[in-house]
């Protein structure tokens, strides 16, 4: 078992917060909130066996290494008095205000989700993170803190918990400190998560990197000496430091398939001036003895990255033929590249011109932008973040409008992501592009550097279905697909219309008499609707079935729930024909079917059982009926070219039943599925629904199922297996 660290006090907290905050009423109140967490976590324990305080003292201490500001720090100090102990939220309100109280809110609900393996709960978490984080970033700074600790406190956990905990941090929560430019927090996060995800190999860097550090030390003195001399020569002032490489980055390469010996930056030096023109100055210094290596010069000076980190990078053949990477940066860059963000908050300016970090935010970080932007146009959760993922977080290029502003675009982008990049109607008015001042096809592929010129017509008839082949980016494809939308619209309005008139002629209800105000209110009332035109758009949709409205008004004496119960519960459900629906590597004809335990849909990993005298049975991979069955199992797999429906069972949660299963139905509507049958199981204090569901696929369903979830009152929502 590890070392405990010594334990921190609230002096060290004080010592270390007085350095940069000299307000007297801002100290007050971390005191203030210090004393309150004490006394609310008074008596409880952490598994390492230390008072529970000094994990929000240690947290709060760790951001006071990116200068957090006073707000910052008492929430990081309160940051679980409402999960772990008798706090109310009134009662934080009352006693530190409304900013506080809402940066500890945040981290609460943060820390209420259970990462797990499960590819769709760590979706919803990275989503719910990422959006949270867009809101006000001061909250997942403070997840990255508390994260920190309890990655130095986890040896306390099983093994089994220590590579969970390690992989959601390097999966989810070091690329966010990444884009965040914190990079201090950032190398901790990855080495720490290393250290317990992948402990032989981590331990094998150390030991490596032991062995080869007197002589690197040696190397690194000796050349920091000779590039100090020569640009004290030359008149400029200067400090030089020999860098550290962080394990996690050495794994990265080396998994990559790059050998120890070849990892030259391990060779590394930073170079620290007072202004920008003596960064380009001193780079030419060193590059006028030291010849440079070939395409291993950045100028992110120019050039900054979008978590504003500003250097000029070259790699060097120093001494003894040695390659040496080399940083040259100014103090205030340096600040941006240790800190990111949180840099800004020891510089906020006072008094009426006072920014606060959330503008810092928008205006600095394009990162921010694109999340908004997906967060509005991609309501699907686990598209959102795939989403973001592709757009946000993967390798990026930078292009130039010609103007020179610079647009943040994933590789593979072309002209037509970058028109809905700046604006939709440039994308939609788009005829065609120049890039650098050539006619370029719609389907180029944009480059580093880049010089973008949008041709519009403002009578273009809009953009072609052809482009979503074309694009990149799921922003461009939203707002395409949005175009498209806004025009079909129309059509599946009439249609809508001419259904609903249709039924009521079939049923001999006059229109005009059905039709009034008080019945139009109501049906819209019951179907949470805000107009006709939604009414008739999910009727056109076949969304909503037109008998469903009427009933509304001419069965005012059953409730809408008894309607619904009486025509679906305990309906036998029949499984679909699936012949060519589940492909069988090497057979053709053979008799396939799903199972009923499981009910499996297209998106969920699938095994085939072989049946005694009935072909294959087809089971989701996590159906325990079939965990012994492992002689018996065969690969199989969907078929890609599906368009139907499949049944599949989901059991919710609630605490009464009154007038939920309504709020149930109604989530259907928006996600094209129908309910097949519905049954009640009764228990002491809570009621749950088996509800059958026909869906055409696992996104549809995981949808549906965190929709459901938001509905107050709903406790759980999960899959069955009988």
């Amino acid at each position: 078992m590890e070392k405990k660290d010594v334990t921190l006090t609230f002096d060290d907290l004080r010592d270390k917060v007085i350095t940069y905050i000299k307000d007297e009423k801002e100290l007050e109140l971390i005191t203030k909130a210090y004393m309150f967490a004490y006394k609310k976590h008074f008596g409880q324990k952490r598994l390492t066996g230390e008072n529970y305080i000094e994990h929000p003292l240690n947290v709060a201490y760790i951001l006071t290494g990116i200068f957090a500001d006073s707000a910052t720090i008492c929430a990081a100090l309160l940051h679980d008095v409402l999960e772990d102990t008798d706090a109310t939220i009134e009662e934080v309100r009352e006693k530190f205000g409304d900013e506080i109280t809402s940066l500890v809110e945040g981290v609460t609900k943060i820390n209420k989700l259970n990462f797990t393996g499960d590819t769709e709960t760590v979706i919803a978490n990275h989503r719910k993170i990422l959006v949270g984080l867009s809101e006000d970033v001061r909250v997942i700074i403070i997840k990255l803190a508390d994260r920190l600790h309890n990655l130095r406190t986890l040896w306390i956990l099983s093994e089994k918990k220590q590579k969970q905990k390690a992989k959601e941090t390097l999966d989810i929560l070091a690329p966010i400190a990444h884009r965040l430019g914190m990079n201090q927090i950032k190398s901790e996060l990855e080495d720490l998560s290393l250290r317990y995800y992948k402990p032989d190999i981590y331990f094998s860097i150390v030991e490596m990197l032991n062995k080869s550090k007197v002589e690197r030390d040696k190397i690194i003195l000796e050349m920091k000496n000779n590039v100090s001399v020569l640009l004290n020569e030359h008149g400029i002032k200067h400090e030089i430091k020999g860098r550290a490489k962080s394990i996690y980055s050495i794994y990265k390469k080396l998994d990559k398939g790059r050998k120890f010996s070849d990892i030259y930056d391990l060779l590394a030096l930073r170079v620290y001036v007072d202004t920008e023109q003596e960064c380009y100055q001193a780079l030419g210094i060193i590059h006028s003895k030291y010849k440079p290596l070939p395409k291993r010069f950045k100028d992110y000076i120019a050039m900054p990255k979008t978590n504003m980190y500003q250097s000029l990078h070259t790699t060097v053949f120093g001494i003894d033929g040695n390659l040496f990477e080399i940083q040259i940066r100014t103090y205030e860059m340096d600040r941006v590249a240790e800190y990111g963000i949180a840099s800004h908050w020891s510089y906020k300016e006072q008094g009426s011109g006072k920014i606060t970090i959330q503008n810092e935010m928008e205006k600095k970080l394009q990162f921010f932008r694109s999340i908004i932007e997906l967060k509005n146009e991609e309501p699907n959760e686990e598209k959102f973040v795939k989403s973001v993922k592709e757009d946000v977080l993967k390798n990026t290029i930078y292009v130039f409008t010609p103007k020179g502003d610079v647009i943040e675009l994933p590789k593979g982008s072309t002209p037509i992501d970058f028109a809905y990049k700046v604006h939709s109607d440039i994308g939609d008015k788009m005829v065609g592009a120049l890039v650098n001042n050539s006619i370029a096809p719609l389907d180029y592929k944009l480059q580093d550097n880049d010089i973008i010129k949008i041709i519009t017509n403002k009578n273009s008839a809009g953009p072609s279905r052809e482009w979503l082949n074309i694009v990149k980016t799921n922003q461009a494809k939203n707002k395409i697909k949005a175009f498209f939308n806004r025009i079909d619209k129309t059509e599946i309005l009439k249609k809508g219309e001419e259904i609903f008139t249709k039924e009521l002629r079939k049923r001999k209800i006059p229109y005009n008499d059905f039709m009034t105000n008080e019945n139009i209110d109501k049906i819209l009332e019951e179907l949470r609707y805000n107009s006709i035109d939604d009414l008739y758009f999910n009727i056109g949709n076949e969304n909503l079935p037109v008998t469903q409205v009427i009933n509304i008004i001419y069965n005012e004496n059953d409730s809408k729930e008894e309607i619904i119960l009486r025509k679906r519960q305990n309906r036998e459900v029949d499984l679909p024909t699936i012949k060519n629906d589940i492909i069988v590597e090497g057979i053709d004809e053979i008799k396939v079917n799903l199972a009923g335990c499981c009910k499996p849909i297209p998106g969920d990993e699938i095994v085939g059982y072989i049946t005694k005298g009935y072909g294959i049975t087809v089971h989701r991979l996590s159906c325990p009926n079939i965990s012994d069955l492992e002689e018996r199992l065969i690969e199989v797999k969907w078929n890609n070219n599906l368009d139907k429906k499949y049944p599949t069972n989901i059991l919710i949660h609630t605490i009464e039943s009154h007038s939920i299963l309504m709020d149930i139905i109604a989530k259907t509507t928006n996600n094209d599925i129908s309910v097949q049958s519905i049954n009640i199981i009764k228990s002491n204090d809570a009621f749950m629904y088996e509800i059958t569901v026909l869906v055409s696929d696992k996104d549809k369903l995981t949808k549906f199922m965190n929709d459901v979830d938001s509905i107050p009152k709903i406790l759980d929502v999960e899959r069955a297996i009988k």
